[in-house]
């Protein structure tokens, strides 16, 4: 039998077909298109940036309450785990400003300024602030002379005749001792001690302790929005018609109460 050759085959080309309308967006794809962006959204808030709002004069004349801060979540290293070795986390340094969750209390959030890092000795003489027997440089704190006397705004750790005196977390007063070698405070492995710039009106780790690694959200880096705004505006103890009242007020002046000259503002 003869063998048989394989001949080229010409391409036919195919007759063209009228073009069909496309069928309008149906509910499943308005569904799929929701979803990615729920779960983009979740990813990023999850693990990349979060927004929050300053509700306390405690960390005035840096930041200001009615700012509204995007925080970086995906910086802070420290915790051993794989990824950190391949992916820009950085170890927390003093001076740093961090968002966390309060350790008493659930549902709250604080921002405070590094102080003291593990292994750390810190102590305040006469509202000046030394860490390893070293007097530190802090540009960024502010004093309120109408404040209210309380011992640890002057010195810490204090007497235990004044601690009676300052608002000290029970908790706290009770553990604080543990952690005290002569007139100096020793942050534990893993803990930072953090404290508030605008120093004589924050409730920081002088009145309720340490805050934990773990519960250190990120850094804020970028104010979005500012508005001129007071504590009782963000009062958990309001009621919703009054947070309600207060939003309508806040849109219907917004012009006049955005603070235009912190707007995109970077936090140092």
């Amino acid at each position: 039998m003869p063998e048989e050759t394989l001949a080229p085959v010409q391409e036919v080309s195919p007759v063209a077909k009228p073009e069909e309308p496309r069928e309008e967006t149906t509910l499943s794809e308005y569904l799929e298109s929701l979803l990615v962006t729920v779960i983009l959204a979740l990813f990023g808030t999850t693990f990349i940036v979060q927004a929050f709002k300053i509700p306390s004069a405690s960390m005035e004349g840096t930041l200001l309450i009615g700012d509204h801060l995007l925080v970086n979540k995906f910086i802070f290293g420290g915790t051993g785990a794989w990824y950190e070795k391949v992916l820009p986390y950085r170890p927390l340094e003093r001076g740093d400003i961090i968002v966390f969750k309060f350790p008493y209390q659930e549902h709250q959030h604080f921002v405070k300024r590094v102080i003291g890092l593990p292994g750390d000795r810190v102590k305040v003489v006469d509202q000046a602030v030394y860490v390893n027997g070293k007097l530190l440089n802090e540009p960024y704190v502010v004093h309120d002379p109408a404040a209210h006397y309380d011992p640890l705004n002057y010195n810490f750790p204090a007497l235990p005749s004044q601690v009676i005196a300052s608002g000290l977390q029970p908790e706290w007063a009770h553990d604080m001792k543990k952690f005290m070698r002569g007139d100096e405070i020793v942050v534990p492995p893993g803990k930072y001690f953090a404290m508030g710039d605008n120093r004589d009106q924050s409730w920081d780790s002088r009145f309720w302790g340490f805050v934990d690694h773990d519960a250190i959200m990120g850094r804020p880096f970028l104010i979005y929005w500012s508005v001129e705004a007071k504590s009782s505006d963000y009062s958990g103890e309001s009621t919703f018609w009054s947070r309600l009242a207060a939003v309508f007020d806040t849109l219907g002046h917004l012009p006049t109460r955005t603070r235009w000259s912190r707007m995109l503002y970077t936090v140092h």
